[in-house]
C-alpha cells in the first residue's frame, strides 16, 4: 500500500484525584500547570506543536507519513470554515452564539483544554458541566434533561467513562442537540441515508477524513474495525461501506482476530488493544488509525505503547480532527436552530371533523370532539418546552420571553374581524373569526393563529351566552373558555379591588391620625432604620422633595407626604365583580363600627370594566404594565390634582397580582389549530379588543407568510374604530385587512323588520326570503365599509349564513358590498361544515393581504378633547354634531389643565345602533350626540366620554332567569342560534 497513515494516542498517566462535588461551571475545568504525567507543563498548543511524553523525543516522520503541519491544516480548515458559517449567521443574527455542553464525569481535563480552544478559536461558547468519576447513570441523566431544556444550549457531547455510554444514557439526549451522533434516531437517519439530516460521528468522520485527506482510496479496501462498540462502530461501518469499502467488526477476544489482522488493508481499534494481543499480528504496510472510545470519555489514548510501522509514528489526529468536526457539528445544530426560529410551514396535527345534520348543540360539539394535548399544540407551533405553563390537559400559558426569542422574525400578516351593526343576538365574528382559521390552517395548510377575548361571566351566565363561536366553529374545550379558564378575571378583580380597599383605608387613616402618625406607618423604623421605598422616593420627586434621608423633612414636608387629601365625591375607582348582581348597583360602604362613621355612597362595576383589564389588554410587557398602573387616576385630591395608584402606594402589590394574567393563554380550535385568549375589555365601555401582547406573540409564531385574525367588539363603528385609534396606536401594528361580518338576519332589522328580542322566537320576516327588507338594509352595511375605508385598509364582508337565509338574499348582500367599495364579499358556512366552509372566504383574505394597505388614524391626538370626539361623531356615526354636559365640559377642562389631553377617545355609547339611541337602526342621519360624561383611563392611556345614557351599569344586569334553569347541577341555555355561542351548556 502506497499511502501509510498508523497512529497512537498517548495515554495520560496523571495522578487520581478525589472526586469532588458535582460542579456546573461555566469555563473549563482547567489542567494543572505543575508536574505530573499527561497535565504537565510538557504540554503545548494544539496546532502546529508536538508535545514530548515521558521526556522521550518524538521520532521524525518518514517521508511517507503526514507531518504534523499537514494534520493541523486539515483541523484548521474545518474550524475556519465553521467559523465563516458562523459569521454569515450571526451578519443576520447578531445576537446569535451557539454554546456547546460537555457533560463531565471525571478529573481529565486535557479534552476540555482542546475543546475549549477550538470553541473560541471558531467563534462558539462553551460550558463544562463538572461531576465526580463516580457518578451514577440516574446523575448523568438528570444533567442531560436540564441541558435539554436549555434553550441557550445548542449541542449537548458527554465525556463519561465507558460503562456509563449506556441506550437509556444516549437517548436521554435531544437528537437535536446530540452533536456527537450517538442517539438512536441520528445513527438511523445515518443508517437510512439521511447524512444531512443527523449529526454524524465526529469519531468516525475524523477517521474518513485523515484517511481520505491523505490519497487513500477506500473504494475496494477491507477495513477492519477492533474492539469497537455501539454508536462508534455503528457509524464506522456505515461510513466505510458508503466509501466501497469491504468492512468487517470484530471483537479483541475473537479467535479468528490474527487472520483477520492480516488480511486487513485498514485497522481501526475502536477500543484499546489487550497486552495478549501481539502488534506483529499486524502487517507491515497496514494503516492503523486508533479511535479508541476512551477519547470521548477523556481518556486520550488506547492504554497502549506506540505502534511502530516502517518508523512512522501519529500521534493526537483523530482527538483532534474528531473535536474540530465536533464543532462543526455545533454550527450546524445552531443553523438548524435558527431555522426553526424563522418562518416555516407548521406541522400541524389537525383534528378531522364529522359535521352532522341538523346540526347538533354547541356543548355537544364541543365535547364530541378530544382536543390536543396543549403542549403538543405548543410544539406544533414552535413554541419551546420553557415558554408555555401547562394548566391542565388543554390550556397553557405562553410567556413573554418568546417575543425576545423571535424579535427579528417578521411579522405574519394581520387581519381584524369586526361587524356591521348587531342584533342584540350577535352576528357571529367570532364564529367568523374561528371559522376563518381553520380554514386558512385546516384546509389551506396556512400558519394562522385567532387571537380572542376571554369572555366575561356576566353575559355568560345571562342572555347572551358564551363567547367560545358556535356550531362547528369553537374553540375548546367551550366550558373551560367560557369558566374562569386560567383564572385572569379574577387576579383582575383582586387587584381592582385591593386598589379600592386602599383608597377607602388611606381615606379612614388621613381623617383619624396626625401627621407624625401616619408618617410613622407609612416609613416604618425596621431594625432601627428608617427608609423610603423606591416608589415613595418617586412621590418625594413628584411632590417636589428632594430628599431621600426620612429624618430630614421638616414637618410642612411630612405632612404634604403623608396626606393624599382625597375628596370622596371624586373618587371614580369602583369595585368590581364578574357576576351579575343588580343589588350591588349602588351600595353604602363603611356602616360598620370600626369605620367610625366614616361612610359613603359607592358601587359594583362588572369586573371587565375595570381599567386594569384595559391596561392588560393594551400593555406590552410587565414592565410597562407596572408603569401604567402606577398611573392610573382614582380620584382628586382637595385642590383638584389627581391621585394615582402609585400615591397610594399599591402599584407593586398590583403588578404581582397580575404578573400570571399578562401571559396569553393557548387553546384550539375544533380542527385543532391555536387560539390566544387574553383580555376581555367590552367594546361599548372600553376599547373592546384582545390583548397586544397575543397579537404581537402570535405575528411572530406564524411567520411572514402566515395569518393573525383577531376580534373586535360589536360593530365597527365602536370595536373597530377603538382597534384603529387606540389599540393599533399603542403596539405600532399596521392591519392588512379587515373582515366585515354581517348576516341577513341584522340586515332585515335595519330595513325594517321588527324588533329582534333575545329570547323570543324570530318573526316570520326573519325566516322568510324578503328581498326588499334586505336591499333596505344593506345601507348599514354601506355605511360600515365607508368606516374601514376612512383607515385605508381593505374590507372582505363575510355573510354569516344562516340555513334561513334564501341563495337571493345572499346574491344581494354579496353584489351589493362590492358596489359599496368592498374588496370581495363571501358567503360562509363554517357554523354547519367547519373551516371548509369558510375556504373561499380564506381564499379572499389571502388575497386581500397582498394589497398595500395604506392605513391611518382617523385623529391626531394632539388636537383638543372635543375636536377628537367630534371627529368620531361626525366622519364614524354620522352625527351632524355634538352636545357637551356642563358636567362633561368640566371634566374636559379639568383633564386638558391636567396633562391628559393628548390621549386617544374611547366612546362609552350603545352598540345596537350608530346613533346614541337603540332603537334607531339602519343609518340616522342629522342627529346630535349626547356627551353627559367624560372619564379618563390614564394607566390605560384614554379618555372615555359616556355617550347618552351609557354608563358602566349597562351591562351590570341580573341574571336573565327565564332563559337559564338549574337540573341536576347542569346550566342549559335554552336559545340557539347560528351566530355566537347562544347555547351554552355547563
Amino acid at each position: 500500500m502506497g499511502t501509510r497513515l498508523p497512529l497512537v494516542l498517548r495515554q495520560l498517566r496523571r495522578p487520581p484525584q478525589p472526586p469532588g462535588p458535582p460542579r456546573r461551571l461555566r469555563v473549563p475545568c482547567r489542567a494543572s500547570s505543575g508536574g505530573g504525567g499527561g497535565g504537565g507543563g510538557g504540554r503545548e498548543g494544539l496546532l502546529g506543536q508536538r508535545r514530548p511524553q515521558d521526556g522521550q523525543a518524538r521520532s521524525s516522520c518518514s517521508p511517507g507519513g503526514r507531518t504534523p503541519a499537514a494534520r493541523d491544516s486539515i483541523v484548521r480548515e474545518v474550524i475556519q470554515n465553521s467559523k465563516e458559517v458562523l459569521s454569515l449567521l450571526q451578519e443576520k443574527n447578531p445576537a446569535f452564539k451557539p454554546v456547546l455542553a460537555i457533560i463531565q464525569a471525571g478529573d481529565d481535563n486535557l479534552m476540555q483544554e482542546i475543546n475549549q480552544n477550538l470553541a473560541e478559536e471558531a467563534g462558539l461558547n462553551i460550558t463544562h458541566i463538572c461531576l465526580p468519576p463516580d457518578s451514577s447513570e440516574a446523575e448523568i441523566i438528570d444533567e442531560i434533561l436540564k441541558i435539554n431544556e436549555d434553550t441557550r444550549v445548542h449541542g449537548l457531547a458527554l465525556q463519561i467513562s465507558e460503562n456509563l455510554f449506556s441506550n437509556k444514557v444516549l437517548n436521554a439526549l435531544k437528537p437535536e442537540k446530540d452533536v456527537d451522533g450517538v442517539t438512536d434516531i441520528n445513527l438511523g437517519k445515518l443508517v437510512r441515508g439521511d447524512a444531512h439530516e443527523c449529526f454524524v460521528s465526529p469519531v468516525a468522520k475524523a477517521v474518513i477524513e485523515l484517511l481520505e485527506k491523505s490519497g487513500v482510496n477506500l473504494d475496494g479496501k477491507k477495513i477492519l474495525v477492533v474492539g469497537a462498540h455501539g454508536s462508534l462502530e455503528a457509524a464506522l461501518q456505515c461510513l466505510f461501506q458508503r466509501k466501497g469499502s469491504m468492512t468487517m467488526s470484530i471483537q479483541w477476544k475473537t479467535r479468528q482476530l490474527q487472520s483477520k489482522l492480516h488480511e486487513a488493508d485498514i485497522v481501526v481499534l475502536g477500543s484499546p488493544k489487550p497486552e495478549e494481543i501481539p502488534l506483529t499480528w499486524i502487517q507491515p504496510g497496514t494503516t492503523v488509525l486508533n479511535c479508541s472510545h476512551d477519547f470521548l470519555s477523556g481518556k486520550v489514548g488506547c492504554g497502549s505503547p506506540r505502534i511502530h510501522f516502517g518508523g512512522l509514528i501519529e500521534e493526537d489526529d483523530v482527538i483532534l480532527l474528531a473535536a474540530a468536526l465536533r464543532i462543526q457539528n455545533m454550527v450546524s445544530s445552531g443553523r438548524r436552530w435558527l431555522r426553526e426560529q424563522q418562518h416555516r410551514r407548521w406541522r400541524l396535527h389537525c383534528l378531522k371533523l364529522q359535521p352532522l345534520s341538523p346540526v347538533p348543540s354547541d356543548i355537544e360539539i364541543s365535547r364530541g370532539q378530544t382536543p390536543k394535548a396543549v403542549d403538543v399544540l405548543a410544539k406544533e407551533i414552535g413554541l419551546l418546552a420553557d415558554e408555555i405553563e401547562i394548566y391542565g390537559k388543554s390550556k397553557a400559558k405562553v410567556r413573554l420571553s418568546v417575543l425576545e426569542r423571535l424579535k427579528d422574525q417578521a411579522d405574519g400578516k394581520y387581519v381584524l374581524v369586526a361587524g356591521i351593526t348587531p342584533t342584540p343576538l350577535g352576528e357571529g365574528k367570532s364564529t367568523v373569526t374561528i371559522g376563518l382559521v381553520q380554514a386558512l390552517t385546516a384546509h389551506l395548510n396556512v400558519n394562522s393563529f385567532a387571537c380572542l377575548r376571554q369572555p366575561s361571566q356576566g353575559p355568560t351566565f345571562g342572555v347572551k351566552g358564551g363567547a367560545a363561536g358556535g356550531g362547528y366553529a369553537q374553540v375548546i374545550p367551550m366550558e373551560e373558555f367560557n369558566l374562569h379558564l386560567t383564572g385572569d378575571i379574577h387576579a383582575i378583580t383582586a387587584a381592582n379591588n385591593l386598589l379600592a380597599a386602599a383608597i377607602d383605608t388611606r381615606i379612614l387613616h388621613e381623617n383619624t391620625q396626625t401627621d407624625k402618625a401616619l408618617y410613622n406607618r407609612l416609613v416604618p423604623l425596621v431594625n432601627g432604620v428608617r427608609e423610603f421605598s423606591e416608589i415613595q422616593l418617586a412621590r418625594l420627586k413628584k411632590l417636589g422633595i428632594n430628599k431621600t434621608d426620612p429624618s430630614t423633612l421638616t414637618e410642612e414636608e411630612v405632612s404634604k407626604f403623608a396626606r393624599l387629601d382625597i375628596d370622596p365625591s371624586t373618587i371614580t375607582w369602583q369595585r368590581v365583580l364578574d357576576t351579575n348582581d343588580r343589588f350591588l348597583r349602588k351600595i353604602t360602604i363603611g356602616q360598620g363600627n370600626t369605620e367610625k362613621g366614616h361612610y359613603r355612597q359607592a358601587q359594583f362595576d362588572i369586573a371587565v370594566a375595570s381599567e386594569i383589564m384595559a391596561v392588560l389588554a393594551l400593555t406590552d410587557s410587565l414592565a410597562d404594565m407596572k408603569a401604567r398602573l402606577g398611573r392610573m387616576v382614582v380620584a382628586s385630591d382637595k385642590s383638584g390634582q389627581p391621585v394615582t395608584a402609585d400615591d397610594l402606594g399599591v402599584t407593586g402589590a398590583l403588578t404581582v397580582l397580575m404578573k400570571d394574567a399578562i401571559k396569553p393563554n393557548l387553546m384550539q380550535t375544533l380542527e385543532g389549530t391555536p387560539v390566544f385568549v387574553h383580555a376581555g375589555p367590552f367594546a361599548n365601555i372600553a376599547h373592546g379588543n384582545s390583548s397586544v401582547l397575543a397579537d404581537k406573540i402570535a405575528l411572530k409564531l406564524v411567520g411572514e407568510e402566515g395569518f393573525v385574525v383577531t376580534e373586535a367588539g360589536f360593530g365597527a363603528d365602536i370595536g373597530m374604530e377603538k382597534f384603529f385609534n387606540i389599540k393599533c396606536r399603542a403596539s405600532g401594528l399596521v392591519p392588512n385587512v379587515v373582515v366585515l361580518v354581517a348576516t341577513v338576519r341584522a340586515l332585515k332589522m335595519h330595513g325594517g323588520g321588527p324588533s329582534v328580542t333575545a329570547g323570543v322566537p324570530l318573526k316570520k320576516e326573519y325566516t322568510e326570503e324578503n328581498i326588499q327588507l334586505v336591499a333596505d338594509g344593506c345601507c348599514n352595511l354601506q355605511k360600515q365599509i365607508q368606516i374601514t375605508q376612512l383607515f385605508g385598509v381593505p374590507v372582505v364582508v363575510a355573510l354569516n349564513v344562516f340555513k334561513t337565509d334564501t341563495r337571493a338574499e345572499i346574491d344581494l348582500v354579496c353584489e351589493l358590498a362590492k358596489r359599496a367599495g368592498a374588496f370581495d364579499a363571501v358567503p360562509c358556512y363554517h357554523w354547519s361544515v367547519g373551516g371548509k366552509g369558510s375556504v373561499d372566504l380564506a381564499r379572499a383574505v389571502r388575497e386581500a393581504a397582498s394589497k398595500r394597505s395604506r392605513f391611518q388614524f382617523l385623529y391626531d391626538v394632539q388636537v383638543p378633547i372635543v375636536d377628537k370626539i367630534r371627529t368620531i361623531a361626525q366622519a364614524v356615526y354620522g352625527a351632524k354634531d355634538i352636545e357637551l354636559s356642563p358636567e362633561a365640559q368640566a371634566k374636559i377642562d379639568r383633564y386638558t389643565q391636567q396633562g391628559f389631553g393628548n390621549l386617544p377617545i374611547c366612546m362609552a355609547k350603545t352598540h345596537l345602533s350608530l346613533s346614541h339611541q337603540p332603537d334607531k337602526k339602519g343609518v340616522p342621519r342629522d342627529f346630535i350626540l349626547p356627551i353627559s360624561d367624560v372619564r379618563a383611563s390614564i394607566g390605560a392611556g384614554f379618555i372615555y366620554p359616556l355617550v347618552g345614557t351609557a354608563n358602566l351599569l349597562m351591562f351590570f344586569a341580573e341574571i336573565n332567569l327565564p332563559f337559564l334553569e338549574w337540573t341536576y347541577g347542569k346550566l342549559e341555555a335554552k336559545y340557539n342560534n347560528g351566530g355566537d355561542s347562544d347555547c351554552f351548556k355547563a
